[in-house]
């Protein structure tokens, strides 16, 4: 490796995956299946296609193909931004003066900003072969809606797309990249849909919550002829979308003869730290090698380190279905920080379940914490790192700092999900002292756990 060049791809074009990667395929311990909320029985496909696009459902239910292949177009449409760069980190490595060896996935190439646009496309792809007129969805921080409405308005679809209020008025330049893309963009919880009006008499004045853009979306969606939902994290075909991260990475690190030790992702709904993990965690359940796996949550909304593992809905209105998976409780709305793509009450059921059988770990991280490591890196990399990639920034620092205390020479990898400069009015706020950090006492997530439906 020619450490002159601190910025290569390492892949060539021809190189890039030609297919997604399914860990339930290798997984011992399935997933639990979703769960009708009115019946509370397993949801059947044609239950499910009645929100989601029909190839969707069947990704959705596969638990046994480990290889499932990209279509043409949306390979096509890859080819504009990927293979994403694999970077070592050199300059970081220097000013830690740390043995680690640090490296980062960049998925922040493309004009979404993020890593978003890889379900993206493939999800507006299947709605436009199933000859829908459009779709909708939710956004926290934007970067998913982005992502979506580029995907739509490249297939000439319809794109409606509900916004976590905060974020809506936090983040206005990136729900104004949205709307120049031709979606419909709606503050969430709004008074345009049923779900909307009950939450926001439920919580007046509230700032909004995935969940309950969710709700709102999924209304919207089977009210509406020719429309299907389509959902940026959490699920399992996300996951499988995302796993050309993960391949691209592993390729890469073959190529240069490096085989990483700890591989670290920020953790939401599970789509970025599902999509690099996979391919990963699919050796070690196969007993071919072995990782440490870290997903870092916010403290403010810490799913896996201090949520339950349980049914729970997916979303704030009661209208989804039922996922087992760590989770605050559907009712949790998480305080208004700045990492909005991380504000979901619970986390993805293929990512819970490899928690729960112990394949990986997971620590919560503090806002303040995160944008220290946020600043330090854009100063010393070059990349302002959007909040939500930030705190994978922040453990992998931590990580590289123990291997200086001891002296080991790990190699760490992390997710660089996507870029900030669309969150410009979080690091106001962090430089100008403003920004605080808010952890949710037991009470009230005790408060929160008791709303968790009873399943037999």
């Amino acid at each position: 490796m020619d450490k002159n060049i601190p910025y290569k791809t390492y892949l060539e074009e021809s190189e890039m995956p030609k297919q997604w990667y399914n860990v339930r395929a290798d997984m011992k311990n399935k997933p639990a299946p979703l769960l009708n909320p009115a019946t509370h029985k397993p949801m059947t496909a044609e239950e499910l296609g009645a929100v989601f696009c029909d190839e969707l459902v069947k990704q959705e239910l596969d638990n046994e193909n480990a290889y499932i292949d990209i279509p043409t177009e949306i390979l096509d449409f890859y080819k504009m931004y990927r293979p994403s760069p694999l970077v070592r980190a050199y300059c970081l490595e220097k000013v830690l003066d740390t043995p680690a060896k640090i490296y980062y996935k960049f998925e922040g190439n493309n004009t979404s900003g993020s890593h978003k646009l890889n379900s993206a496309i493939a999800q507006a792809y299947y709605a436009k072969k199933q000859g829908l007129k459009g779709v909708t969805t939710e956004t926290g921080a934007g970067q998913w809606g982005t992502a979506l409405s580029m995907a739509t308005a490249y297939l000439g679809l319809e794109c409606k797309v509900f916004m976590v209020k905060v974020s809506y008025e936090q983040k206005p330049f990136r729900r104004e990249v949205m709307r120049t893309y031709g979606a419909e963009v709606t503050p969430s919880p709004s008074e345009t849909t049923e779900v909307g009006r009950k939450i926001l008499e439920a919580h007046p004045g509230t700032t909004g919550s995935l969940g309950c853009a969710i709700s709102e979306a999924v209304e919207v969606a089977t009210h509406t002829e020719g429309y299907r939902y389509v959902l940026g994290s959490v699920l399992n075909q996300v996951l499988l979308h995302q796993s050309v991260i993960g391949l691209e990475s592993k390729a890469a690190f073959e190529k240069l003869g490096v085989k990483p030790d700890i591989i670290i992702g920020c953790a939401g709904g599970g789509s970025n730290l599902g999509g690099l993990i996979s391919p990963f965690m699919g050796q070690k359940l196969r007993g071919e090698a072995d990782y440490r796996f870290i997903a870092v949550e916010p403290a403010s909304c810490p799913s896996l380190t201090r949520g339950r593992y349980a049914y729970d809905y997916c979303d704030t209105g009661m209208v989804c279905p039922l996922a087992k998976m760590y989770t605050l409780g559907s009712g949790f709305i998480p305080s208004a920080n700045h990492a909005g793509g991380l504000r979901y009450h619970g986390m993805s059921s293929t990512i819970s379940q490899l928690y729960d059988d112990k394949l990986m770990e997971a620590v919560s991280v503090e806002q303040t914490a995160v944008f220290e490591a946020a600043q330090k890196f854009a100063r010393i990399e070059g990349i302002l790192p959007a909040p939500e990639s930030s705190h994978a920034i922040r453990v992998a620092i931590d990580e590289a700092l123990k291997c200086k205390e001891t002296g080991e020479e790990k190699t760490i990898l992390f997710g660089l999900t996507g870029t900030g400069y669309f969150d410009m009015v979080a690091y106001q706020k962090f430089n100008d002292g403003l920004m605080t950090d808010y952890i949710p006492t037991d009470e009230e997530l005790e408060k929160s756990f008791a709303g968790l439906p009873k399943i037999d």
